[in-house]
């Protein structure tokens, strides 16, 4: 019976599969072949050539994987130290109110993310809303916040903050109240408790909020070019800039792989450590 169930399985998966590979690793091969192919060729049609990473590395582009990772690496964290509180009163305090959060947080992505972004513009820049108010009401000039690193981290955390949020809400309420009544009972303090149950209790919604949160930094584009200008080029930017003022496929092909390789490594590793049955609330 089980080996019955085990096919109808497969077979049940395989126009899901097909879809999949059609979609998702079709795309990725022909980047990994463009990448290996001369500089500013357009067909894949050619003798293998590793030119385009020898370029990444004599050309300086490792500092922009440097910029992306690291400012994705600080989203990340502090996405982490703001979305705890909110996330662990959403799982055990608030009750139905959890419901409103929810659906305020989730409208917000309704509203496109550079539009978004532009808002803060308006807000942050010099002759805004906030340095004309501070002009009107107090007579003082300051000048924009824009176009520095920490308005580029700030805009990361603004953006993909329900991608930490709600993973790590859905990692809290696994954690049983029963555990942490106990630990309290036997005098544990509230930091024991954080640090011996609720953390890692709460691991499997840390590891995918971290994992979806660092992910989607590290690929970021808008936060960069529209709130930090030339301040840092970042590694979607050195990307476009080759598929499209470069004309050089193979070395956008390049550095594409090179982001690839370091995020999927990452998000695998993550996902061999998570748990995916106990997220979903399946038994074994």
């Amino acid at each position: 019976m089980d080996r019955l169930n085990h096919k109808l399985g497969l077979l049940s998966a395989l126009p899901l599969v097909v879809v999949l590979v059609l979609s998702f690793i079709a795309p990725l091969l022909v980047v990994a072949g463009f990448s290996i192919m001369p500089q500013k060729v357009f067909s894949l049609i050619n003798m293998p050539d590793f030119s385009s990473y020898l370029v990444i590395v004599n050309h300086g582009y490792w500092k922009s994987l440097a910029w992306s990772l690291g400012m994705a690496f600080v989203a990340t964290v502090i996405l982490f130290l703001i979305s705890w509180p909110l996330a662990f009163a959403m799982a055990k305090v608030f009750g139905r109110f959890t419901l409103v959060l929810t659906i305020a947080v989730v409208v917000s992505l309704f509203v496109s993310e550079n539009i978004r972004l532009f808002g803060w513009i308006l807000t942050l820049m010099k002759g805004g809303l906030i340095e004309g108010h501070m002009r009107a009401w107090f007579g003082t000039e300051m000048d924009g916040a824009l176009y520095n690193v920490p308005i580029i981290v700030f805009g990361l955390v603004y953006v993909y903050f329900p991608f930490m949020l709600f993973p790590l809400a859905q990692g809290i309420s696994m954690v049983p109240d029963d555990a942490r009544q106990a630990a309290a009972d036997l005098g544990a303090s509230r930091w024991r408790v954080l640090w011996e149950i609720d953390l890692p209790l709460a691991a499997p919604g840390i590891v995918v909020g971290s994992l979806l949160s660092f992910v989607l930094a590290a690929g970021a584009l808008a936060e960069s070019k529209l709130l930090g200008g030339q301040a840092v080029i970042v590694m979607a930017d050195e990307v476009e800039t080759a598929f499209t003022y470069g004309q050089n496929w193979p070395l956008g092909s390049a550095l594409s792989m090179v982001l690839i390789v370091i995020i999927g490594t990452l998000a695998i590793y993550g996902v061999s450590k998570v748990d995916l049955d106990q997220i979903m609330g399946r038994k074994r």
